[in-house]
């Protein structure tokens, strides 16, 4: 079956680009991929699988796969929504909504997955167990929508759960893998200290709360620096302090807003702990009222040891010309919404290089002018096809 379905993607090959191409025009943001939902599932309408739509909280798309044979269920996830940026490529198809820009490679991960799951169609008498086919909105904006898709119900029985990311840090033929903790979690925070405004010729009768603030910017830093084990990873970034006013005008109130990264739940926890610590103690040292809003949002990305171990491998004895090279990849403090599945389910989440050709550096993710080479559409199809077709001759 492995050398049919590898020989089926091949034929495709164009097709996977075509589509790839098509949603790359036609973006939609998170929670507003109405049109690209129904794509999905218009390219599904007739085909031997079940469909089932509008999953979640938002427009999540499940297709169940129920092969020929009795065994294990997997499911094989690709996030389809864009990001809030303008296009400064050159590109043919480059995005005809303005404001908004497939530069994360959603549109190719989608692509890819959509042909794959034809040919798994196709091929479903031989399969030894079943695929669910899992096309996720939503993965760029908190709460996310792996969330919903979970609480359906729809994914309870799965045994594991495999998902892939472009990156165009490596040529197109490398894939890598990380086991164990692998992405960074997130938190989004706020802070308004409200103080005593005043003249600045007179400033023991106010309370400044820039002063304040700029202690509070100082004063988290320390965290990282002496509260976090210097072997674990942590990143604390004020990303807006709002405190504009007059030149002459002790500031009556100020907001900011951050961003907290950590590779670990034990991190997590202890950044939190002493942001609210040095909060309180702001309050007393300065004599401000202070209301800090504090939300965790995607957890750390654990990948399952054992089933990356059996990625790993099945990856490394593939002798698949378009897989040339299998590394491992570093932690990476970016964060996923995959992370959710990985929290209930035994999870693989690797990479896929995309780095466009004849480019020293190539524009990171959500950059706009972010691009790929439409090779690693291909690669990527391929090595979740060998991944899947190796863990049912594991698992049989």
């Amino acid at each position: 079956m492995k050398k049919q379905l590898m020989e089926m993607l091949e034929s495709r090959k164009d097709e996977i680009i075509q589509i790839r191409r098509h949603l790359h025009e036609n973006p939609e943001v998170s929670f507003k991929e109405e049109k690209t939902a129904q794509y999905i599932a218009d390219f599904y309408q007739g085909k031997d699988a079940e469909i089932e739509t509008n999953v979640g909280n938002g427009y999540g798309i499940i297709v169940t796969i129920k092969g020929g044979k009795p065994g294990k269920t997997i499911g094989l996830r690709a996030d389809f929504d864009a990001v809030p940026v303008d296009e400064e490529t050159n590109l043919p198809f480059k995005s005809k909504n303005k404001g908004v820009m497939h530069a994360c490679g959603h549109d190719g991960h989608t692509a890819y997955l959509m042909v794959l799951a034809d040919c798994l169609i196709q091929l479903k008498a031989s399969l030894p167990g079943t695929i669910k086919i899992i096309h996720q909105p939503a993965e760029e904006t908190p709460p996310g929508g792996s969330k919903g898709m979970l609480e359906s119900g729809l994914l309870d029985n799965l045994d594991a759960i495999f998902g892939i990311h472009l990156f165009p840090t490596d040529p197109a033929g490398v894939v890598g893998w990380r086991s164990g903790y692998a992405m960074a979690g997130r938190t989004y925070f706020k802070l308004i200290i409200q103080g005593v405004g005043g003249h600045g010729s007179s400033p023991h009768l106010a309370n400044d709360a820039i002063v304040a603030g700029s202690y509070f910017v100082t004063a988290i830093q320390s965290i990282i620096s002496r509260r976090l084990n210097p072997f674990d990873v942590g990143v604390i970034t004020i990303g807006s302090f709002d405190g504009k006013g007059s030149f002459n005008v002790i500031k009556d109130s100020v907001e900011l807003e951050g961003d907290v990264r950590y590779m670990t739940t034990e991190t997590q926890q202890l950044i939190e702990k002493e942001i609210h610590r040095i909060v309180d103690g702001i309050e007393t040292e300065f004599g401000v009222k202070c209301q800090l809003t504090y939300t965790a949002d995607y957890p750390p990305l654990y990948n399952n040891p054992e089933l990356t171990a059996q990625v790993k491998a099945s990856l490394e004895s593939t002798n698949d010309p378009d897989i040339k090279q299998v590394i491992e990849f570093p932690m990476f403090s970016g964060s996923e919404d995959f992370s959710y599945y990985a929290q209930k389910i035994p999870a693989a989440f690797f990479y896929i290089g995309c780095k466009p050709k004849g480019v020293e550096k190539a524009y990171f993710n959500h950059n706009p002018k972010f691009e790929i080479d439409e090779d690693a559409l291909l690669v990527a199809a391929k090595s979740v096809a060998q991944v899947v077709c190796s863990y049912f001759q594991i698992n049989d």
